[in-house]
């Protein structure tokens, strides 16, 4: 029994090997990491590995066991490192693209469960009532501990029209509840717009997908055209409306950012180990495009660069939304008005592996052009206003909170408190505002005549026009 345990061990060792070498794709760039592999850790790693072929009450493929194990690697890297198998990575591709099956809910793991990074807009998560924060703790009658979160992303999608329930538990409010959702294809329209009273535009980008960018042109060309069908004397300031918006691809900030700002100014930076982490990202076609088609901003109004512009952020602002508010407010170009953002400054590289699978791989964290590190911080307002009038907004796990997250550059160990607005909340009206807060179907309505947020933005936009008088 032995010898063949130590026969399958030998045998192991040499896989678990081939797999460190096969997935070292860096090697070039960190040729000194390549070449000190962890014997000891390799062998114990073969020993475990062989125990399990040999004893394990059930007979476990050696597929299995290796796709764990790099999954494992991965999910106790930080958040957003993860093993992708073949669906996943095909899902993640098309995502990309604007349109899939599912909830339309960015999740992520904690404590072994599925958590909510964000629900998507005219989704059946967003409308649900389900929030960032939450989480789901049981799929239908399974339990999530115990899942990957592939294996529970996978029981979350399926057909359109069928039924799927979902048990949550919402820590800011001490409490679980069940939600059933009606699965439907997800197509995600990224960008809105609408022309407010007085002539002041408002743009929303949702997530930042491939046609994001070129969007936003065709989005500031319609107001200018619902401006002159108004009759009016041209748009007078703009809000962008990134409030919930979880990110998504790089080129996409990137655009939305240089429909902005001049030609190529710096709008992000990168740092990392790799040289290739290390990059300036400027408002240029090089930097924006994707292909090799016109240039989509030779359509962009003129105003979009001068118009007075506020941006609009939230707790659930992450990512890409992250790094189109940093670039907009460290070149002075636009007011940052909300609430503190998430603080997702990290960099995932997508690299595909030779079985139709691929890594999500953390490489590097994101700065704005001066320099701030975005990573477990976010982009501070420069104007604080809380979701309702009398200062309440709903309490939001933020990246700082996260389990493993990756430390931004001078995090103290405790994450810091999000910036609070001034003035006194009449405990009357606070107690209702927490009331109607109780319900897991409350929705933030956006660009609607009770958002408050907004109301005071146009607000700031107005007084700048009588200033300007």
């Amino acid at each position: 029994m032995s010898s063949k345990l130590q026969q399958i061990g030998l045998v192991a060792t040499g896989l678990v090997a081939g797999v460190f070498l096969s997935l070292n794709f860096s090697a070039s760039a960190n040729k000194e990491a390549a070449n000190a592999l962890p014997i000891e850790e390799l062998r114990s790693f073969a020993d475990v590995y062989s125990a399990i072929k040999q004893g394990y009450v059930e007979p476990v493929e050696d597929k299995k066991l290796i796709t764990h194990a790099i999954s494992g690697m991965l999910a106790n890297l930080d958040p957003h490192s993860a093993y992708l198998d073949p669906d996943s990575f095909k899902d993640l591709q098309v995502s990309t693209q604007g349109e899939f099956g599912g909830l339309g809910i960015e999740v992520g793991m904690e404590d072994g469960f599925v958590k909510v990074v964000s629900p998507i807009e005219d989704t059946p998560a967003f409308r649900a009532g389900l929030k960032p924060g939450d989480l789901i703790i049981k799929i239908d009658d399974t339990p999530v501990k115990g899942m990957t979160l592939n294996d529970a992303v996978k029981k979350m999608r399926g057909k359109p029209k069928t039924q799927i329930r979902l048990t949550v538990v919402r820590k800011t409010e001490q409490r679980s509840f069940d939600v059933t959702l009606t699965r439907e294809k997800i197509k995600v329209q990224s960008v809105k717009s609408k022309l407010l009273e007085g002539g002041y535009g408002y743009l929303r980008v949702t997530q930042f997908q491939e046609e994001t960018a070129p969007d936003v042109v065709r989005h500031l060309d319609r107001l200018t055209k619902a401006d002159k069908e108004a009759k009016g004397e041209g748009i007078k300031g703009l809000v962008l409306d990134l409030r919930n918006d979880p990110g998504g691809l790089l080129s996409g900030a990137i655009g939305v950012s240089a429909a902005f700002l001049p030609p190529q100014i710096l709008v992000t930076s990168t740092d990392g180990r790799t040289n290739d982490a290390k990059r300036r990202y400027m408002a240029s076609p090089e930097d924006y495009q994707r292909g090799s088609r016109d240039d989509f901003m030779k359509t962009l109004p003129a105003w979009a660069k001068t118009v007075p512009m506020i941006v609009l952020v939230n707790g659930g602002s992450a990512s890409a939304s992250e790094i189109v508010a940093g670039a907009l407010q460290d070149h002075k170009r636009a007011v940052v008005m909300g609430t503190q953002t998430f603080g997702k400054g990290s960099v995932q590289t997508v690299l595909p592996l030779s079985n139709n699978a691929a890594i999500k791989l953390t490489t590097a964290r994101y700065f704005t052009p001066s320099g701030r590190s975005i990573q477990a911080k976010g982009i501070t307002p420069d104007i604080v206003v809380e979701e309702s009038a009398n200062g309440a907004s709903r309490g939001r796990v933020r990246e700082a909170d996260l389990e493993r997250h990756l430390t931004g550059e001078g995090e103290k160990s405790e994450p810091a408190a999000p910036a609070k607005a001034t003035g006194k909340t009449d405990k009357k009206d606070k107690g209702k505002a927490d009331e109607a807060d109780d319900s897991p179907h409350a929705l933030i309505e956006f660009a609607s005549p009770k958002d408050y947020q907004l109301g005071q933005a146009v607000n700031l936009l107005k007084a700048w026009q009588i200033i300007k008088r």
